[in-house]
């Protein structure tokens, strides 16, 4: 049985009421489901296979919410599945369903998972090179200081410079912006410096 730790911590402080309910729910989940993997999303224990979540525990201060991936297909349409999952909020363990429901729903749960479709991927092309007005360029020949912080910034960080000067519509105002862009450079600052702190 693969256990994770952060999920030992997760249980070890809960609120006293909770622990034996995640307990016994991990527990239920291992013995259904033997090659089940312990994950930590969303700051919460979920229990997985194939990398797809079967379900996810949470604690609270009063209650805990038991909540399967697939909650409403698993108990129809009509099942209460909202923020607390589909049993609501869980105060005790009396509250759980008796072990042969639970783990009958853990058992559809996996088989649901296991049988999923995988995800479509959806790969953006990525955005072309920015390019550098050769204004700009040249500028920065006479400001090494200010090319160095701007070859040290990431691609996206570049871009924004390079995008607010040939956006530029009159030469006056593409030449302010130079000056400016090799005054913030030299001072290693990024386009958008005075948003970075807010």
């Amino acid at each position: 049985m693969s256990r994770e730790p952060r999920i030992d911590g997760y249980i070890a402080t809960a609120q006293p009421f909770a622990r034996p309910i995640l307990e016994k729910v991990r527990e239920r989940v291992h013995a259904v489901v033997p090659d089940i993997q312990e994950a930590m999303k969303w700051s919460m224990p979920a229990y997985m296979v194939g990398g797809k979540i079967v379900l996810i525990t949470a604690a609270f201060k009063a209650h805990m919410a038991l909540n399967f991936w697939r909650g409403q297909e698993l108990r129809g349409d009509d099942a209460n599945a909202d923020a607390m999952g589909q049993f609501g909020k869980i105060g005790s363990l009396d509250e759980l369903p008796p072990d042969a429901e639970l783990d009958r729903l853990i058992r559809e749960a996996a088989d649901m998972a296991k049988n999923a479709p995988a995800p479509r991927k959806t790969k953006h092309a990525p955005k072309p090179p920015p390019e550098m007005h050769p204004e700009f360029a040249a500028a920065l020949a006479n400001a090494p200081k200010a090319k160095a912080a701007l070859d040290g910034f990431p691609p996206s960080a570049q871009r924004d410079y390079f995008e607010w000067i040939g956006e530029a519509k009159q030469d006056a105002t593409r030449q302010k912006r130079i000056a400016t862009a090799i005054e913030w450079l030299s001072e290693g600052k990024r386009r958008h410096w005075k948003y970075q702190n807010c």
